[in-house]
């Protein structure tokens, strides 16, 4: 069942949000921001590290934030926006082990991923599209 909700408010956020991105070596800011299913908008940067692997990205970090505030809730919708040194020139779309993290947090078929220039220049597809055929918990049951 999909949620009603507003998709410019939640692109807004990741607009909102992209200068706190830390990304000194790609110069490459990620911001997003997820729904859940309490209602509640969270945010999330990209943040990089020396050692490489030691960062995260946006998408990662707003879902994680997120069930850090309430694991009962699931993920209705996940905007994002990227771009060189923060200036947004084109779709962001989220990596495969972020695909994999919202997996993780609903389902597939009703997580909206939004990826937005702008409030009223964005792209939107379900999460299924994006990450056919996913493994996820119920595999393990």
């Amino acid at each position: 069942m999909a949620v009603d909700f507003n998709r410019k408010d939640l692109i807004q956020a990741a607009l909102d949000n992209i200068s706190h991105a830390y990304a000194p070596y790609s110069h490459f800011h990620v911001s997003a921001a997820v729904l859940m299913s309490d209602g509640k908008i969270y945010t999330g940067v990209n943040v990089e590290n020396a050692s490489y692997p030691a960062g995260i990205c946006a998408e990662r970090n707003a879902i994680f934030h997120a069930i850090a505030q309430d694991k009962t809730s699931k993920l209705v919708a996940v905007a994002i926006v990227g771009g060189p040194d923060g200036i947004i020139q084109d779709y962001c779309a989220p990596c495969g082990v972020c695909r994999q993290v919202m997996r993780e947090f609903g389902n597939p078929e009703e997580i909206t991923v939004i990826m937005g220039k702008s409030t009223e220049d964005f792209k939107e597809m379900t999460l299924a599209e994006l990450l056919p055929m996913s493994f996820g918990p119920d595999f393990l049951k």
